[in-house]
């Protein structure tokens, strides 16, 4: 299989379309679950779709050290090439990583302005014009408002759509009644994609509570598998 019909036929095609395409440029969106759901797994898949087709990526991780974060990258690049009989498996992976940066911060010992000042830095003066970031591990218990702006606003002036990771954990409720992680509440207006991860019997499952103005659409049901932890495709 060349590298262009997997794209077309990858099961991410199917999650995008469910958002109308996916994130456009000054776009933030949230994948939110329990730990232990599979988020990083679905950052790392929305990343590598944008990889295959030659665009840009800078993963930020708040939890793991970059090799942990390059592994997952590993894994689910391997897991693809096992299913499908990819040409050129080399050159398609060496495209991938140079079209890729990762980078790791902390909440407590970098501000958000630390963190806009080095992606700025990358993009502008370091002439890497990513078309996504990928955020996983932060923590939104101790987000505000303002700083949320802030982010919002340099995805707009960058030209860059932003996805997020939600760990929702704790005392019930958990969701307002929108399946909205109340966590997100006090700028849930910012962000113009939700979606939820569910565990299921045989499967997680994947839906959207926000896509832009729309709560709880009605959708194509879609599903990750328990074992690989990939989009099942239909």
């Amino acid at each position: 299989m060349v590298k262009e019909e997997l794209i077309q036929r990858s099961p991410v095609r199917v999650f995008m379309n469910s958002i109308h395409g996916g994130l456009k440029a000054g776009e933030l969106g949230l994948i939110a679950s329990p730990s232990g759901i599979g988020k990083t797994s679905m950052l790392v898949q929305i990343a590598m779709d944008k990889l295959l087709q030659g665009k840009r990526v800078i993963h930020i991780s708040f939890t793991q050290h970059t090799d942990y974060v390059l592994a997952w990258y590993e894994d689910i690049f391997n897991e693809i090439i096992r299913k499908r009989n990819l040409e050129d498996e080399e050159e398609v992976k060496n495209d991938i990583v140079k079209n890729r940066v990762i980078m790791r911060f902390t909440q407590e010992g970098h501000p958000v302005e630390s963190i806009i000042k080095s992606l700025t830095a990358l993009i502008g003066d370091g002439g890497f014009r990513a078309d996504c970031i990928i955020v996983d591990g932060f923590n939104f218990k101790t987000e505000n408002r303002e700083r949320f702006s802030k982010v919002k606003t340099f995805a707009a002036e960058m030209g860059v759509s932003v996805w997020y990771s939600c760990n929702v954990q704790g005392a019930e409720p958990l969701y307002d009644k929108r399946n909205i992680p109340l966590v997100i509440k006090n700028y849930e207006e910012l962000i113009e994609v939700v979606i939820m991860m569910e565990a299921k019997q045989s499967h997680i499952s994947l839906s959207v509570s926000k896509d832009r103005d729309n709560y709880n659409p009605e959708q194509m049901a879609l599903k990750l598998d328990p074992r690989t932890l990939l989009i099942m495709e239909s």
